[in-house]
């Protein structure tokens, strides 16, 4: 037949790099330090669409702080963020060999995202809650109220975890830290942070909610269905999608970053939206400072995407180098996020490389003397593990007879199992 019509066909989106290929990072669509304007914070969402397609960046390539984005903070501050970073990647570094020394069970490492997490925190005040995925442990250990080994225990799944076992390594909870329950479903945490903003401000509270997810992450229907509440409700809350790039082998373009921008979903849901480069601390702080006064002031949610990359594995039981080339991070344009602010707190003469290697090689006994401590208390490795009781015991305030029944039938088990 005439004009006949070619057959349907789906686009499949590829990745732009796999092994043996280097990865042509073009895609990611970088500003100049500084080029991009800072708007007023009470802008209306609709006019930050030019926002969410250009790279908010401070921090240029010799490490000064340029345009307008360019925060107000003391060196010392600084100085606490820099060790902060190193001090998580210590962490990750140390848990990471445990992990392969079969101490732990399992680890997802941080490496090459410290300065989101680290910077968003001076950001937030107490009271505050996040509600995170599992790569903002910089988060917990910027913070000096927080003992790592009590880290190391939860990971270790010991008789001094304090959540009695009841969660996977890394998946953390401490209330008084205003950090929320780490959930292995995807996406959960994005709805429970509206819904914790929404109630702070029907009760009338000051406090804020800052919730997590990955690029991946957007692609459940807990992502869309955040967006909605928060924009009709204009809660007071900071909407965080940390594009790593890649979600466990699948390259972000599958959840939909390749024709647009994860930050204009924001726009399109009626929510004022950022996209930052999250690999420059001082660019975070100051995104992150403008969206927590947005939300105190009643001006309603901001959604930030921070673009960054997962410089190692998604966790210890994958394997990158099947997937993309090994060297994609040594060629990721926005570079390595502690190699940029040590950089910047040497040009003010706040830092020094040789007090760099000194703290780097503190924090990483700091570390080993911190694991040989937890160790003392057992790991599920040699069997020193919470009582069988703790996984029916806080679940309610009374336990239920049923509950009472399963525990009972779970001991005569481990009994019969034993004899």
């Amino acid at each position: 037949m005439p004009g006949e019509m070619p057959k349907l066909r789906l686009h499949v989106p590829e990745p732009t790099g796999r092994p043996g290929q280097s990865t042509d990072f073009s895609y990611l669509r970088v500003s100049a330090a500084g080029e991009v304007p800072r708007p007023a914070v009470d802008i209306v969402p609709s006019h930050t669409g030019t926002m969410a397609w250009k790279l908010i960046r401070v921090l240029d390539d010799g490490g000064r702080a340029v345009g307008p984005w360019a925060p107000q903070v003391e060196p010392e501050a600084l100085r606490r963020g820099l060790t902060a970073m190193l001090r998580t990647r210590a962490f990750d570094a140390r848990m990471l060999i445990a992990q392969r020394q079969k101490k732990i069970s399992f680890y997802m490492q941080c490496l090459g995202e410290e300065a989101i997490a680290v910077a968003h925190s001076q950001a937030l005040g107490p009271g505050d809650m996040c509600f995170p995925t599992y790569r903002q442990q910089g988060l917990l250990l910027s913070r000096d109220d927080i003992d790592v080994v009590e880290l190391m225990c939860q990971l270790l799944s010991n008789q001094r975890d304090p959540l009695h076992g009841r969660q996977l390594p890394v998946m953390y909870s401490y209330k008084r830290a205003g950090f929320f329950s780490i959930s292995g479903n995807l996406a959960t945490q994005f709805v429970q942070a509206v819904g914790w903003a929404m109630a702070s401000a029907i009760q009338g509270d000051t406090k804020i909610a800052s919730g997590w997810i990955g690029d991946g992450s957007t692609a459940e229907a807990d992502f869309h269905n955040a967006l909605t509440f928060a924009h009709v409700y204009r809660a007071p809350v900071i909407l965080n999608v940390v594009n790593n790039q890649w979600a466990i082998s699948t390259f972000q373009a599958i959840a939909g970053g390749e024709g647009t921008t994860f930050a204009a979903r924001g726009v399109g849901a009626g929510i004022a939206s950022l996209r930052v480069d999250g690999n420059d601390f001082l660019a975070v702080l100051a995104a992150s400072r403008w969206a927590a006064e947005r939300a105190r002031r009643n001006l309603g949610p901001t959604l930030i995407e921070w673009v960054t990359y997962r410089a190692g594995a998604h966790s210890t039981s994958d394997d990158p180098s099947r997937y993309r080339p090994a060297d994609d991070w040594q060629h990721f344009p926005l570079g390595d996020p502690v190699a940029r602010l040590k950089q910047h707190v040497v040009g003010l003469g706040a830092w020094s490389d040789e007090e760099h290697e000194r703290t780097v090689k503190a924090l990483d006994e700091e570390m080993a003397a911190a694991l040989k401590e937890a160790s003392k208390y057992g790991s599920v490795q040699d069997g020193h593990i919470p009582p069988l009781a703790t996984m029916f015991e806080g679940v309610y305030e009374e336990m239920p007879p049923h509950l009472h029944e399963q525990m009972r039938q779970a001991a005569a088990e481990v009994e019969a199992g034993a004899g």
